[in-house]
């Protein structure tokens, strides 16, 4: 059965969105705890501007989700699906 074309493009982006080891090793950064973009970089040696740039992709693919609180930013996953796959790699 073919499915709506809508949610067939969001698939897309999901998996667009996971498609880079940049955007892997940020999403394993944050897994199990929401960090800011600084504690991202902290942990992944990445630079702020590339952290941001693959941060926003995957919020727009609706992986992550972003909270201000004063000048910072915190991202957490809120794909569940995505929640479970980094249980399962712990186990790895």
């Amino acid at each position: 059965m073919i499915q709506n074309w809508n949610e067939l493009e969001t698939l897309a982006n999901r998996f667009r969105a996971l498609a880079d080891p940049t955007r892997l090793q940020i999403l394993m950064a944050i897994c199990h705890e929401e960090r800011s973009v600084q504690e991202i970089c902290d942990r992944t040696g990445l630079l702020q501007g590339n952290v941001s740039k693959h941060l926003r992709l995957m919020k727009d693919a609706g992986v992550v989700a972003c909270r201000r609180e004063g000048v910072w930013r915190y991202y957490r996953v809120i794909d569940t699906e995505l929640l479970t796959l980094c249980s399962n790699r712990q186990q790895l």
